[in-house]
């Protein structure tokens, strides 16, 4: 029985699951596997939306990747066992269902097509992820443990794990109420004071040993001079000062691209924000909900996130800095509420090299932003304080939000 509830537990230890072995592993899967149905259950009848969102594909199309995923890294790659090291793309066994391969190959179509084409009925999505779990499930059985030969399982859970947050995101924007299963609620905290740290070295990145995502490759230090940051996230009431003081009809406060989005998108409020002033009204889970002032705000882009600081005075913190501030939790350093935006663009680290999936690696497009930590909609054991998530500087559909340093 404590065997049991031992292996449970560390189903969702972040650490645990980057060292997992086949049977953590296969847990974790069905875990992952349970919560994609009671996605597809939800979105199942969903009526087809006039005027899809244009940052999101079909629900039922990203719910297919999660058993696409695994069929083509897994049942159908020949050379799984050789981890990172396989040829690429290499020989690959016949699809299950050539029919749901051809609908769920992203160069198949454009969103506007696979929002415009008939989608797969839910029970064929359905046998497709069990036979696809099936086939993953009977193949970690047989694999080899060790690094190389757990390689593509690891990755297929994350895969699996952050396509539940994009989905997540979807229903936030088509405003659907969730099930107890899956909704989840973003934490109230009470206000803590700035931390200060002296002069450091950080490290950036994650050694080699165990999974280590694409976009932390790898560890490397670096010098930092003394900071001083914010211990949580800015929360509603801060950025509402912003906002009542005319920080969005003030160019002052924006970045020329910031400024330019600003006045093309029309935006006066964060994305989802019914009102600011005299209390924050949001849409959220499907109705009008008022928010506490102390809790983090988020749906907001990076240039939303500067013009706030340089209206306050601030900066966003570098990556190191946040690196470093977040490996003193101890000292009330509070994170994973939401995604972070942090400074600069998005860069590789020295000496990266690509994984066979290009999962969590930084797209070849230029202009893209770092965010650091997690959001409460983010699976437990993929809240890392070593995790990078990358994206364009005006996607303001993410759980994202954001802290700042003193300039």
């Amino acid at each position: 029985m404590s065997s049991t509830r031992f292996i449970a537990a560390d189903i969702h230890d972040a650490a645990a699951m980057r060292q997992a072995g086949a049977d953590l592993l296969s847990l974790a899967l069905l875990d992952a596997r349970n919560r994609t149905l009671q996605w597809l259950t939800l979105f199942d009848g969903v009526a087809a939306q006039t005027t899809p969102p244009v940052e999101f594909d079909p629900p039922a199309w990203l719910i297919g990747q999660a058993g696409r995923f695994q069929e083509l890294w897994i049942s159908r790659h020949l050379q799984r066992g050789r981890g990172e090291a396989c040829d690429h793309p290499g020989v690959r066994l016949s699809t299950i269902d050539p029919v749901l391969d051809w609908w769920l190959d992203p160069a198949a179509g454009t969103r506007a097509q696979r929002w415009a084409g008939s989608v797969p009925g839910a029970e064929a999505m359905r046998a497709y992820l069990a036979e696809t779990l099936e086939g993953t499930l009977e193949l970690l059985d047989k694999a080899e443990a060790s690094d190389p030969g757990l390689y593509f399982f690891r990755i297929a859970l994350a895969h699996e794990d952050r396509l539940a947050e994009t989905l997540a995101e979807v229903a936030q924007h088509l405003g659907l109420a969730l099930p107890p299963g899956l909704a989840a609620e973003l934490p109230v905290r009470a206000r803590r004071d700035a931390l200060w740290f002296p002069s450091q070295r950080v490290q950036l990145g994650t050694p080699p040993g165990g999974f280590v995502p694409d976009g932390e490759r790898h560890a490397h230090e670096l010098t930092l001079p003394e900071f001083e940051i914010d211990a949580q996230a800015v929360c509603w009431a801060q950025f509402a000062e912003f906002a009542e003081d005319g920080g969005y009809d003030d160019e002052a406060w924006w970045s020329a691209e910031g400024w330019q989005w600003l006045q093309a998108d029309g935006r006066r409020a964060p994305r989802y924000v019914e009102q600011l002033g005299g209390g924050v009204l949001v849409h959220r889970a499907g109705r009008l909900q008022r928010v506490p002032g102390v809790q983090a705000v988020l749906h907001l882009s990076v240039h939303e996130a500067e013009a706030w600081c340089r209206w306050a005075g601030r900066r966003l913190p570098t990556e190191a800095e946040w690196a470093c501030a977040v490996a003193a939790t101890g000292r009330g350093f509070v994170w994973g509420d939401v995604f972070e935006w942090v400074a600069g663009r998005a860069r590789d680290f020295p000496g990266y090299r690509r994984g066979p999936t290009g999962e969590n690696a930084l797209p070849d497009q230029p202009g893209w932003r770092v965010l650091r930590g997690a959001s409460y909609w983010t699976a437990a054991r993929q809240r890392h304080p070593a995790a990078r998530r990358f994206l364009p500087p005006t996607m303001d559909a993410a759980f994202a939000g954001f802290r700042s340093c003193a300039i």
